[in-house]
């Protein structure tokens, strides 16, 4: 099958980069011909006035992206098109290109940009959800939710309520790919056509075994911005009445305050903050560490550290909140936690480093977990069948029928019972 990968990069490659870069490694490895069509948000650096106020215009509608992502159509001619991320340049005038095409399309969610402006749901260090139900996400605009600009907001909100006019959220796309089963329900609350939406989670490539040691400490890995919960993580910490070795990884607003708590902090010496680490150094921290702590006060989509963790048998302390309260099954991946609360969350880590034989039992569970889910063989499976059902809403397939029992036990198939 030929596939064109459509995505808008970030200037800092972050998780929904990763998570597109991994799914067209293994979509070639399998044999499938993989065509990409690809924008960056570096183009807007050092960019003047004028040009950021075309930018705006075109995140409505782009006809550079059009006019390149037709005349790419009709010379590369692919079976279906894999859109990823189109704000703000690429736009959905994309989506237009392949509906004249006759491409079908399939939209994987890698956040909440259609019903948010923000994409997090988050606001005032909570989640928000004024502007799920309204047709114009106004709320945003007022409260400068993206990039703390009214200007960047009001685009960011019109964007999606254009197209919902246009009625190209119903109609230009096949399949739309949620992340997690919560994801899922909150674009259906948000007005996305229910059938049409399917879930498919993140996955690692990893073939490698388990982790074999207990691991010398916990482990943080993500963006250090407030709805990520670092200061949550960082004020559990200071709660703690032994020292508990942990390593944060990543890197954001917050990196001024993360440094100056960690100086303050009673335990500074029991702390390591890493900075920045390229993805290709994650695993060798995941290796070594005794589990994973994911503190997010916002509604997760499917953080991408939890199926890394996964790969490498590593259980995770999470927040109860959105997705993670779905992935993370507790006393049996790892362990939940009340959101924001650091006294619960500093119990739960103080359990998990003095309970290593518990700890290890999770770790089993946390692997036989990722092999039935979150592994290369499993997103495979999951994509081929996604491209199948895109296809053949066009009557086209060139796939072959599923078996009976293959439709039973595929986590799709069981999603679209829900449907029905």
């Amino acid at each position: 099958m030929k596939i064109l990968i459509v995505h808008n990069s970030y200037q800092h490659h972050g998780g929904e980069d990763v998570a597109r870069d991994a799914e067209s490694r293994l979509l070639r490895r399998a044999g499938h011909a993989v065509i990409e069509y690809s924008r960056s948000n570096s183009d807007l650096f050092g960019a003047s006035f004028l040009d950021h106020i075309t930018a705006a215009s075109e995140t409505i509608w782009s006809r550079r992206t059009f006019r390149e992502l037709r005349e790419l159509l009709a010379r590369d001619k692919p079976h279906v098109a894999h859109f990823h991320n189109t704000f703000p340049l690429i736009s959905p005038s994309a989506l237009y290109a392949c509906a004249d095409a006759g491409v079908p399309v399939v939209q994987t969610l890698h956040n909440y940009r259609l019903l948010c402006p923000a994409a997090t749901f988050f606001r005032e260090g909570q989640p928000c959800e004024k502007c799920l139900h309204r047709a114009i996400a106004w709320p945003a605009v007022v409260h400068a939710c993206y990039r703390n600009s009214r200007g960047a907001s009001s685009v960011a909100a019109l964007m999606p309520a254009v197209h919902r006019a246009m009625g190209t959220w119903r109609s230009k796309i096949a399949v739309y790919v949620a992340l997690s089963r919560f994801a899922r329900q909150k674009f259906i609350e948000g007005g996305l056509p229910a059938e049409k939406i399917v879930v498919k989670p993140n996955f690692v490539e990893h073939d490698g075994p388990s982790k074999e040691t207990p691991g010398d400490y916990a482990l943080y890995l993500g963006r250090l911005s407030e709805e990520k919960g670092i200061r949550v993580l960082l004020a559990a910490w200071n709660r703690l009445r032994t020292p508990v070795s942990l390593q944060i990884a990543g890197d954001g607003p917050l990196r001024n305050e993360v440094s100056a708590q960690i100086a303050r902090s009673a335990f500074n010496s029991s702390i390591a903050w890493l900075g920045a680490v390229p993805h290709t150094q994650t695993p060798a921290l995941l290796r070594n560490a005794r589990f994973l702590v994911v503190p997010s006060t916002c509604f997760e989509n499917f953080p991408l550290a939890i199926a890394e963790a996964f790969a490498f048998g590593l259980p995770v302390i999470a927040s109860r909140l959105g997705a993670c309260a779905e992935i993370v099954e507790d006393s049996v991946t790892g362990l939940l936690f009340t959101p924001a609360d650091t006294h619960d969350l500093a119990e739960k880590v103080a359990w998990a480093w003095n309970h290593p034989a518990e700890l290890a039992r999770m770790g089993a569970s946390v692997r036989a977990e990722y092999e039935a889910k979150y592994n290369s063989a499993a997103a495979l499976r999951h994509l081929e069948s996604i491209y199948d059902r895109a296809l053949r809403s066009r009557s086209v397939s060139l796939l072959p029928e599923p078996a009976p029992h293959e439709i039973e036990s595929h986590p799709i198939a069981i999603h679209n019972e829900e449907v029905r």
